[in-house]
């Protein structure tokens, strides 16, 4: 993909990772960290050839993750919640070297979107966890969600700036929206 993307068009503008995997029946114990962690950062060692200044990376990521060990987690969604704040945490560890290439790098958390299949699946192992997270209000649209990640892309902010998208509950404690 990297190689007929730097042939077709020589550079990649925007670089969205939003791959989540976990929950599938039947995946291997180390599933969940080489997608969530693993792959996320390998592609993005691939593409920082491609990223000129001005360019942005973002980071699209949950709650249950973002603020894993510091918030509850449902027991299902645990394997998911740590590979996805471990890759956070990787590419956190990476902000220096984006910051010196000119690339921005923006982290969007969402609480659970109304719609997706993780939600679908999480409510056949665990209905009880989705039923809480609505207790706090109405979960966020897709279209609210993908709205928020589009607007990531150009908005001017610090390097690993976190924007939030429902949850209330989950950011009466935030002091710092930058972690």
């Amino acid at each position: 993909m990297i190689e007929q993307i730097r042939t077709r068009f020589g550079r990649l503008d925007v670089l969205i990772l939003n791959a989540s995997g976990g929950l599938e029946h039947g995946a291997a114990p180390d599933y969940a960290m080489a997608i969530n962690r693993d792959a996320q950062v390998r592609l993005v060692r691939l593409a920082l050839p491609l990223l000129a200044p001005g360019s942005r990376i973002v980071f699209v990521t949950s709650h249950q993750a973002h603020f894993h060990g510091r918030k509850p987690t449902p027991p299902d969604y645990e394997p998911i919640a740590r590979s996805k704040r471990a890759g956070e945490d990787a590419l956190r560890a990476m902000i220096g070297e984006f910051d010196s290439r000119g690339i921005g790098f923006t982290v969007v958390s969402g609480d659970m979107i109304e719609g997706t299949i993780i939600v679908r699946l999480l409510e056949r192992r665990d209905p009880d966890a989705v039923a809480a997270r609505t207790e706090h209000g109405a979960l966020p649209t897709i279209d609210e969600f993908a709205t928020a990640i589009a607007d990531a892309t150009t908005a001017d902010t610090a390097p690993g700036y976190t924007v939030y998208i429902g949850g209330a509950d989950y950011l009466a404690t935030v002091a710092d929206p930058a972690t």
